[in-house]
């Protein structure tokens, strides 16, 4: 239990840390939609940083996992920790360099290539804030391997401020384009990895080649599988403007289900805030005698820390809807289905855990790979009849298929006694609440909003009185 407790406080920071910045960030989303020349370009920032994260999963290429298995595993060997540290910050140091001037070389037939309104400039900065964030996330790794979730936080939250300030000093103030978007970004990269320099330092110089040989046969396979995870979350954006029959449509499009995508942020924070800590935390308590009790409790209390989110945020999708302008609240229909999807990323993701600390990683790729195949199906086909429906329901389908085949799988080869009935039962709980707060109205917006409010409160109070929770008084 203490391990749990651990992850939770954990998670708890790193939480509040990647709520606060993702909200922050996400307040951008308004003032694009007020500044910027219509939807269509928002629908270029959001193609571009689609590719942004499909590359940079790429040139990281499994090295941050790779040092998390590698720093817990020769701990105790000559070197320890800091020669996979040192190793890992010098391949990626050397390759971050090299792509940042390919890019930079080649930005004007990249950004013809892209057809969506991309300059030259806007690819050839994204090639730089690229590398500068593949590079700076290893001394990133190193501080949650090393537990400094404060720090951790504090720098990610300082990028989002910088980021924030610029863009509304270019966007607001100086009246500038789309093009100052990146060039924002770009500024803030470069403070991030100015921030990052203690951390940096503190690899010695023990850079060590069969070392990296050995953690390239680990991570290579996890960036095959970094490749197709990212792309089940990121192919929407990226193939939507290639398949949609009225390409100019199709960015107005884009941009509309883009923004509105970014209402269930709130999901995709914890998940990813629950990714942070989880992901050293399952290396770190395998072998122990607890560990995989350790697993499935994590696992119920991820799902029931999820419910929760899903009924807040579509109870009260009628507040939240005025955050955005009014010509994009056409798609926030999508929101709850998009919530369901994130939902399925996140059971897939605890899932995953058991081929990654029994070094089984090509699973991880055949398992993303199944839901990759199923997700670019839907939208090939069902994109230019149902336009970006299409990427909710194939964002769905994607994710469930993960999800069922990484649990059947991981039952055979590491066995984890999950607590299936609870989880039903609140699965169960989640819709009957979902269906009474969404479909009973009381005549009243106030009445609404009370009666929503209870019905929260009496899921909080099922899983107090089922878990046992001992309130202080």
């Amino acid at each position: 239990m203490a391990g749990i407790k651990s992850l939770v406080k954990d998670t708890a920071i790193y939480g509040m840390s990647t709520i606060l910045g993702k909200f922050l960030n996400w307040l951008l989303v308004p003032m694009y939609s007020y500044v910027l020349a219509g939807s269509s370009q928002y629908g270029i920032i959001a193609n571009i940083y689609a590719w942004t994260a499909l590359v940079t999963v790429i040139i990281t290429y499994g090295m941050e996992t790779a040092m998390f298995r590698f720093i817990n595993s020769r701990k105790d060997a000559e070197g320890g920790a800091n020669r996979v540290y040192s190793t890992t910050l010098c391949s990626l140091a050397v390759t971050s360099i090299l792509f940042a001037a390919c890019i930079y070389g080649f930005s004007g037939p990249i950004a013809t290539a892209m057809n969506t309104g991309a300059t030259a400039k806007m690819v050839a900065m994204m090639g730089v804030i690229v590398a500068m964030d593949a590079f700076d996330s290893i001394p990133f790794a190193y501080l949650r391997h090393t537990n400094k979730a404060l720090l951790f936080s504090t720098i990610k939250i300082l990028n989002v401020l910088i980021t924030i300030v610029l863009n509304v000093l270019f966007l607001v103030k100086m009246h500038k384009g789309v093009e100052y978007v990146f060039i924002a970004n770009l500024i803030a990269s470069a403070c991030v990895t100015l921030f990052l320099v203690p951390t940096i330092l503190k690899a010695t110089p023990d850079f060590n080649r069969g070392l990296l040989k050995e953690m390239l046969a680990f991570g290579l396979p996890m960036m095959l599988l970094g490749i197709v995870g990212i792309m089940n979350q990121t192919m929407d954006k990226i193939l939507f403007p290639m398949v949609y029959p009225d390409h100019i449509q199709g960015m107005v499009e884009l941009g509309i289900y883009s923004a509105c995508f970014k209402v269930a942020m709130i999901m995709m924070m914890f998940t990813n805030a629950f990714r942070y800590a989880y992901e050293p935390f399952i290396f770190q308590k395998y072998g122990s005698k607890d560990c995989k009790e350790s697993y499935s409790d994590a696992m119920k209390w991820y799902l029931i820390a999820s419910f929760f989110i899903f009924l807040a945020m579509v109870f009260y999708l009628d507040i939240i809807q005025y955050l955005l302008q009014a010509d994009y609240r056409v798609g926030l229909k999508v929101v709850p289905l998009v919530l369901i999807s994130y939902i399925f990323q996140g059971i897939a993701y605890n899932l995953a855990l058991w081929y990654k600390v029994l070094g089984k990683a090509w699973w991880g790729t055949v398992i993303a790979g199944s839901g990759f195949v199923v997700s670019l199906l839907l939208q090939i086909f069902l994109i230019p009849v149902f336009s970006y429906w299409a990427c909710v329901w194939a964002s769905v389908g994607c994710y469930f298929v993960m999800m069922i085949v990484s649990y059947f799988l991981g039952q055979k080869y590491y066995a984890i006694n999950y607590q299936l009935k609870r989880i039903a039962c609140y699965s169960l709980l989640t819709i009957l609440l979902y269906m009474l707060g969404t479909m009973l109205d009381l005549g009243n917006i106030w009445l609404n909003w009370i009666f929503r409010a209870v019905l929260l409160v009496a899921f909080a109070a099922v899983v107090v009185k089922v878990e046992k929770i001992k309130l202080k008084k």
